[in-house]
């Protein structure tokens, strides 16, 4: 039997630590909470549920916290989680783990939940990224944020979910520019690292500063490894700031060249079909033209259904947001038939439930 320990650092979330505390429980043998200087009650709150507190001093190095707070633990395996996130399903594979020898790492569905989706309804969405959080003893953190664990190991996803409510407005107040400053100071470090310029536009996007936004995604983009997990999420995060910027004609071309590549996206038809709407309203003469292949873009999401394997992944674009916009376009175009069609498949609220992938993915 191996041992598991929940690993987690934490300053003033006395709002949420309960709830993460008490999701990973029943599944790990330890909980261990690093506190980097709370002034409210996270770190009785974390104590009252059975976790080892322990306390770091804040020096602006989410590297060096992490590594500190594993530091604490013996366990044979760290299962890293944030305050703002919780075990929202699948928590008997980080039981399993007692019976599994850690010679990999293991990557779990993130859920994120953020605002509306502008094509849709003013519902909030969520969008899955698989993040390596299930660490061997002995792997550690580099980088100053947006820190990644090191190691030469095989990754393997494990059908566990993890909600995550951090892009919540309020959540966003808290943060304040913590991650703006850390991510300029990595920058100056490593100014032609791709993945920090992916995470300064997303840091951008969040705020709405798209034209920010739009000029980190083109710097990252052609430095991103081919095989990265997260091109998907940056194309498909570039395609929306360029509409956002009204840069149709580069996000129509940018789209034509990556089509090959992610015909198994219905995420990408999706943002496909919102570009070339706006590039139909924009250019009125090229309407006629446009408006079969936006339909075709969102007939193609529902064939293809939900595809959460992919970073960044937007629950509902592969059916009952892409089949909202559907009958919102065939409602437009007086095509009643048509929308009813599409009416009863718009409404079904989002299944968070991402498809367990074996083998391997880095």
């Amino acid at each position: 039997m191996y041992r598991t320990a929940l690993v987690m650092i934490a300053r003033n979330e006395a709002r949420r630590i309960g709830r993460c505390l008490a999701s990973a429980r029943p599944w790990v043998d330890e909980m261990i909470v690093l506190d980097t200087g709370s002034t409210d009650d996270t770190v009785a709150i974390a104590r009252s549920l059975g976790a080892q507190v322990h306390h770091f001093t804040w020096c602006d190095d989410f590297s060096a916290a992490r590594n500190a707070a594993l530091a604490h633990s013996h366990a044979d395996w760290h299962i890293v989680l944030d305050a703002d996130e919780w075990v929202q399903s699948g928590g008997q594979a980080l039981a399993d783990l007692r019976e599994r020898q850690p010679d990999h790492v293991g990557a779990l569905a993130v859920c994120s939940e953020f605002g509306s989706d502008l094509s849709a309804s003013d519902a909030p969405q969520h969008a899955t990224s698989w993040i390596s959080r299930v660490l061997p003893h002995g792997v550690h953190y580099t980088g100053l944020i947006h820190e990644q664990p090191r190691h030469k190991l095989p990754v393997h996803r494990l059908p566990v979910v993890i909600g995550h409510d951090g892009y919540a407005p309020q959540a966003l107040q808290d943060k304040g520019d913590r991650n703006a400053r850390l991510l300029q100071a990595a920058l100056q470090a490593q100014p032609d690292d791709a993945y920090l310029r992916y995470q300064w536009g997303k840091d951008h996007e969040v705020h709405d500063r798209f034209d920010e936004a739009c000029q980190a995604y083109a710097q990252a983009w052609p430095h991103c490894p081919m095989d990265a997990g997260w091109r998907h999420d940056l194309l498909i995060r570039w395609l929306f700031v360029l509409k956002q910027t009204d840069h149709l004609d580069e996000a129509v071309a940018l789209a034509e060249a990556e089509l090959p590549h992610w015909t198994h996206s219905a995420d990408f038809f999706f943002t496909v079909g919102d570009v070339l709407l706006s590039q139909a309203l924009a250019k009125p003469a090229e309407a006629e033209a446009l408006l079969p292949l936006i339909e075709s873009c969102w007939l193609r999401c529902l064939e293809l259904g939900d595809t959460p394997d992919l970073e960044g992944a937007v629950d509902g674009r592969g059916s009952h947001l892409a089949a909202h916009n559907l009958v919102v376009f065939y409602d437009s175009l007086g095509q009643a038939e048509k929308a009813d069609a599409y009416r009863s498949r718009s409404t079904q609220p989002p299944v968070v439930t991402p498809a367990h992938t074996p083998g391997s993915s880095h």
